[in-house]
């Protein structure tokens, strides 16, 4: 029977064309963090499975990769290892771990992929990259803007403009569901029905919390107050909201952060997306403050989330430290680039300017010499050279080329040689020049930027 050369189910191969895109929205993403003062941080894909089980609340624990213990004395079905959820928890570990030797205000940016052990289907994989920034050891909203301009300036950079930023608070929803009359017990239960309200209606997430222990009153007064701010502006929506809740000190203190958040984004390049939406929840279990999501126009789903979740690195550390991220969904991201166009032709490009043809067995080693020079380019410009590495008719040579998108080929038989030079033919016209063969790569660069221009 033959293997199938499949990938396991959720899992991707990545070609050539794939890995150029990816490499280039990871390198728009860590140049715009490290603009802001972040720096890398990695760390292993494997943790202990108690550093991860109780962090992302019961739906979230069920979907954690658990890895076998092995060994002598291990028991049948036992874990002690999980592949990471999400890089925030491995994140506080480290913090909690280094804490004597990192600064007082650290400032990470993570990219690297997670697992989950969810359903496949479109658009989600269990095996997937996160681009993640967290800034620790500070309450002030300086934070919160901070994180949220640089995520608007990553998607700018990228050619996003038409994207909203939505707003909440983690205490203001506690608020709003104790006026609401929702018993603290199902906060929890309310909470993730809200979190699937984009993906199931305002009448789902009714019918899914009265399932679940909640009065049909309060359920329908809840859905009634967040979905009723729809298209009201920041200001009057925090106003109702205020009215809401009037006299709840967790709600008061909560929209307090949120106008400081607004007005401190207000001349900051994420300033003009971000909305207020208190239907937003965020389904992890340990934010405790403001949380955020990134909406695309006609698109399911985010872009990317987080918020503020100051008791998580003190699960490790026994003290309470204060830390805020945002992370940004690669894949969403490429996926959405890809199916509108949005790469810059520098990534859609040819896997090499130049093919250097072989047809002449005794010449091999000046075919090699002469990839060699070009590759050194001219003007500070330096060239992707492929040599074709079978002796061959040169007709085959250059239909090679061009289905691999190569747009010239560089040609030196016995007569160019002789009269040191270089013929090189350009695809796109099918023209063909003999230059000098210390100027063919000078050549090549300045017909390159002509195409360009």
């Amino acid at each position: 029977m033959a293997v199938s050369t499949k990938p396991a189910r959720g899992m991707r191969n990545f070609l050539p064309a794939d890995v150029r895109r990816r490499q280039y929205v990871i390198g728009v993403v860590a140049a715009v963090f490290e603009g802001y003062g972040f720096e890398p941080l990695e760390t292993p894909a494997a943790e202990n499975i108690e550093t991860l089980t109780g962090k992302y609340g019961e739906e979230g624990d069920r979907l954690i990769f658990k890895i076998l213990k092995r060994g002598e004395g291990a028991t049948a079905g036992e874990a002690d290892l999980a592949l990471r959820y999400d890089l925030t928890v491995p994140m506080s570990r480290v913090v909690a771990e280094y804490r004597g030797a990192l600064p007082k205000y650290f400032k990470r940016f993570q990219i690297q992929p997670v697992w989950r052990a969810d359903r496949p289907q479109k658009g989600r994989f269990r095996e997937f990259y996160q681009c993640d920034v967290d800034a620790t050891g500070s309450t002030a909203m300086t934070v919160e803007a901070e994180l949220l301009a640089a995520a608007a300036d990553v998607l700018r950079r990228l050619g996003f403009a038409d994207f909203t930023i939505r707003l909440n608070h983690r205490q203001l929803l506690a608020a709003i569901l104790d006026a609401a009359g929702v018993g603290r017990d199902l906060h929890g239960t309310a909470l993730i029905a809200l979190d699937k309200a984009d993906k199931i209606g305002r009448d789902a997430v009714v019918g899914e919390m009265t399932a679940r222990g909640v009065t049909a009153e309060a359920a329908t007064a809840l859905v009634g107050l967040l979905f009723g701010l729809e298209g009201v502006d920041n200001a009057a929506a925090l106003d109702r909201l205020e009215a809401f809740v009037r006299g709840h000190d967790g709600g008061a203190a909560a929209l307090a952060d949120l106008r400081e958040i607004l007005a401190l984004s207000g001349g900051l390049s994420a300033g003009p997306h971000v909305r207020i939406d208190a239907t937003l929840a965020r389904g992890l279990g340990y934010y405790t403050g403001a949380i955020f999501e990134i909406a695309v126009a006609d698109l399911a789903g985010s872009l990317g989330g987080g918020g503020r979740y100051d008791d998580l690195v003190g699960m490790f550390l026994g003290q309470k430290i204060p830390a805020c991220g945002i992370s940004l969904g690669l894949e969403r991201i490429l996926v959405v680039m890809g199916e509108r166009g949005m790469f810059p032709p520098s990534v859609e490009r040819a896997p090499a300017a130049v093919l250097v043809a072989n047809f002449d067995a005794d010449a091999r080693a000046d075919v090699l010499a002469l990839a060699a020079d070009l590759r050194r380019g001219a003007d500070g410009v330096t060239l992707a050279v492929e040599v074709y590495p079978d002796v061959d008719k040169l007709g085959k040579q250059f239909k090679y080329a061009a289905e691999r998108g190569i747009p010239y080929v560089a040609v030196v038989g016995a007569q160019e040689r002789a009269a040191g030079q270089v013929t090189v033919k350009t695809l796109a016209d099918g023209s063909q020049a003999a230059v000098p063969r210390a100027g063919a790569a000078g050549y090549i660069v300045t017909n390159m930027g002509h195409s360009r221009g």
